[in-house]
């Protein structure tokens, strides 16, 4: 059976619960009653997570199934992610069909994507929540790409109880709506759409924020453009562009407020308080609204603490402002014990325990004035509130910004300006409008949409001036646990309860021990001796991209695939894993040549990383060569017989000849023109191949004569399959040759071409020759030594998988 390599974090969560519970119910119990009630409550927190996780690693597609053209029945689960290129949306399986065998044990709950085929394109469907549809598609047991500092698409299904994903091939649809008046889950799911659907129709089809008002509304993010994402980041406001807590807030105020306003007519105080009354309204308000907006962890916590607010209410208690907070997360742990792997989770209670542990006073946070401040001129309260406004955003900056870093890999240096503008312009000004808009009538809600979307447009135009600033994003490397915990301990002085102006110096000092966090990558090092040098070879799908660093250069070497206009693995993977290692300088890229797969992230990389120069094999009239021009960045055709030198480091080009010319169109097949590059030291050498097939593999293997082994010789060789091992490359005469010592190949799994062909990975069998391929490692990473004891070391970052993978 499939195994969790994590189950030590659900213990740690296990004994977070248990502590939590301990706390709230036994706080006066002696030591011994109370060292048996944690033990207790230990051993049901560890199984309760345990159960968690088998439950959800029983809900795996059977791998025999996997690649299989199967017959689904069932129904969309959730509301859909749609837009012009297709829909993905959760399915809830009802029966499969394999052939003509009825399968008993299939996953329930599955994540479809419904595309156009490329050969035959037609509309896809609109899919709703509550339909049920027939529908034949291909499935695999959930499978992301694993590199370190990117998005983990298995965990994301773990966490989510998809057992599968899969592509639709068609489908019919037996009914328009199949949702019992039981299920308020999928009612709630299918009102969401109707909402969506409402707000895209009061608007114009051109308006390019009507993503941002949907996200406010019902926090489905899905059409926010990636551009205005990184405006957003980039600034720091995109805290607000989902269902913040303070939009819960301020929506269970306003149900609060109602229900006192209309509870005060007649007699209807005599059977239950105002106060207890609002209470209640404000706690059901809270909870449609996060149910509206999927449960996003920062609604949950609100939530919870206006519940854990009326009840002590109703029961006469008066709980400090921390309790309330322990017990929203208590119960968001017990809920959903994978919440900590989420950043909102992170950002949303680190936020509200700074604001508490730093306000001190309850009744300030709250807004409510003291009997001092009532006694103040207006202007003067006015001004301490500014001053408390102020002081709270410097707290939460301060607070979020090991967690920023650790998640993001960025601070936005302009934050705290744009939003002291932005906080009150979205929350109480385009968030009002659009709620209101959206659940008021058609007639109305137009003339509320329009101006919320236009004050979203103004605010646009000023972040947008603000995230150009060459200053305004610091970026930073993923800090070391140890780094976090220095910094922490600086934060936490430096926002302590208390007056600033007696204490200002030492609080600034205490901030000084975050600078580290930004120091570090400017004295970023490779750990490499002169000589030595890594090859990170990125699990980037059906494509290449390998990263090669000596003691103080890096070299990467082709740029990943692109699928579709925007979805390129220079903006999933390369760019992500470059800033997690705090990487914003590369001083050469190599393209192999101009397949999709090789340069397909290479216009994201260059407006986002700075190259000195690109090596390659390029058409003259290529796109990427205009780019590269515009940038005045240095461009050069691939030769054999080019070398260079770093750090006692050797690169030299195998292929294409010298002689070879680009005019307009290829002379040849592109594959064949493939910039062939080797990487050696004095005892390692690693070849980089490209796409090469058999003409230009035949020419390598010709140039390789007695004097040129020569230099290659006693060295160990680690080679890269070439074309992905086609059955068209790794020729019988190339690898005899070289006589490799390991290979490796970058592939998608279950890709549409069959690569690796089994005649290739046979080849390698038979000459016992290693032949690691990515979809089963995830990314590699090759350290190159230059000592007689071990010169070549293969790292695997394989420890995060969740399932097994059989390939």
């Amino acid at each position: 059976m499939a195994q969790l390599p994590e189950y030590w974090v659900y213990a740690c969560v296990g004994v977070g619960i248990s502590c939590l519970l301990a706390s709230c119910f036994i706080p006066n119990e002696s030591p011994l009653k109370k060292f048996a009630a944690i033990g207790l409550l230990f051993v049901a927190g560890f199984a309760w997570n345990a159960l968690y996780a088998e439950n959800r690693l029983e809900n795996v597609l059977a791998t025999e199934l996997e690649g299989k053209e199967l017959m689904l029945e069932g129904r969309v689960a959730a509301l859909s992610q749609s837009n012009s290129s297709g829909a993905k949306f959760a399915f809830e399986v009802d029966d499969i069909v394999s052939g003509k065998a009825v399968l008993k044990r299939f996953p329930k709950r599955i994540y479809l994507s419904w595309q156009p085929a490329w050969r035959n394109p037609q509309a896809i469907p609109e899919v709703i929540p509550g339909q049920r549809w027939k529908i034949r598609a291909k499935l695999k047991r959930p499978y992301g790409s694993l590199n370190p500092y990117t998005f983990d698409f298995e965990r994301w299904s773990f966490h989510q109880d998809f057992g599968a994903s899969g592509s639709v091939r068609s489908g019919e649809l037996l009914l328009d709506k199949d949702i019992a008046w039981t299920e308020l889950e999928l009612r709630m799911e299918l009102a969401r759409w109707h909402l969506r659907k409402k707000i895209q129709s009061m608007l114009p089809n051109d308006a390019r924020y009507v993503g941002v008002l949907i996200a406010l509304v019902m926090g489905d993010q899905n059409a926010i453009n990636q551009d205005d994402w990184q405006v957003f980041n980039a600034t720091g406001i995109g805290h607000l562009i989902s269902i913040s807590g303070l939009h819960v807030t301020m929506l269970a105020g306003v149900g609060a407020s109602f229900a006192a306003f209309l509870w005060r007519r007649r007699t209807w105080p005599l059977i239950a308080p105002v106060s207890k009354v609002a209470a209640v309204s404000g706690f059901v308000t809270a909870f449609i609204y996060a149910w509206l907006a999927g449960f996003q962890i920062p609604a949950q916590r609100t939530m919870y603490m206006v519940g854990v607010v009326a009840f002590a209410l109703w029961t006469g208690r008066n709980p400090r402002s921390f309790d309330i907070w322990w017990w929203a997360l208590a119960f968001v742990l017990l809920i959903d014990p994978m919440a900590p792997y989420t950043p909102g989770f992170w950002l949303s209670f680190g936020a509200v325990a700074a604001i508490l542990y730093a306000m001190g006073d309850s009744s300030g946070l709250l807004g409510i004035p003291t009997e001092k401040e009532l006694e103040m001129h207006w202007v003067h309260r006015m001004g301490q509130a500014l001053r408390e406004a102020c002081r709270v955003q410097a707290v939460v900056t301060l607070a979020l910004l090991p967690f920023t870093l650790y998640w993001f890999y960025q601070v936005s240096i302009v934050s705290p300006l744009a939003n002291a503008f932005a906080i009150p312009l979205v929350s109480y000004i385009v968030t009002p409008l659009a709620i209101a808009g959206a659940l008021l009538p058609e007639f109305i809600g137009r003339w509320l949409l329009l101006p919320a979307h236009a004050s979203m447009e103004y605010l646009a135009i000023i972040l947008e001036w603000m995230a150009g600033w060459s200053w305004s994003v610091a970026w930073s490397k993923q800090p070391e646990w140890w780094m976090l915990v220095i910094a922490g301990c600086g934060i936490v002085y430096a926002i302590r309860p208390g007056a600033v102006d007696e204490s200002w110096k030492r609080r600034l000092l205490s901030v000084s021990l975050s600078v580290p966090l930004f120091i570090w990558p400017t004295q970023l090092k490779t750990h490499l001796a002169q000589g030595e040098f890594r090859a990170i070879v990125l699990d980037i799908g059906q494509g290449t991209a390998v990263l090669i660093e000596t003691a103080n250069r890096r070299l990467l070497y082709d740029t990943g695939p692109i699928q579709g206009k925007k979805d390129d693995a220079g903006q999933r993977i390369i760019l992500p894993y470059l800033r997690g290692r705090g990487i914003n300088q590369v001083d050469r890229m190599v393209i192999s040549h101009s397949d999709s797969d090789h340069v397909g992230g290479a216009a994201t990389l260059l407006r986002h990383i700075q190259f000195n120069l690109m090596m390659g094999s390029l058409p003259s009239n290529n796109p990427l060569l205009h780019n590269l021009a515009a940038r005045k960045i240095p461009a050069v055709p691939c030769r054999f017989g080019q070398r260079w030198s770093w750090d006692g480091v050797d690169f030299v080009i195998w292929h294409p000849h010298e002689e070879t010319v680009f005019a307009e169109q290829y002379p040849g097949k592109p594959n064949e023109m493939s910039c062939v590059l080797e990487v050696r030291n004095q005892q390692s050498s690693l070849w980089l191949t490209g796409d090469v097939e058999k003409q230009g593999e035949s020419e390598i293997t010709e140039r390789l004569d007695e004097e040129m082994l020569q230099e290659i010789s006693d060295r160990e060789l680690i080679f890269m399959a070439p074309h992905h091992g086609s059955k068209t490359s790794s020729s019988l005469a190339l690898l005899k040759r070289l006589e490799p010592s390991q290979a490796f190949a970058q592939n998608g799994y279950r890709n549409r071409y069959g690569h690796p062909h089994p005649d290739v990975t046979a080849r390698y069998q038979g000459l016992e020759i290693p032949f690691y391929q990515t979809p089963k490692t995830g990314a590699q990473t090759w350290i190159f030594k230059n000592n007689s004891k071990s010169s070549t070391q293969f790292l695997r970052h394989d420890i995060k998988r969740i399932w097994h993978r059989s390939m």
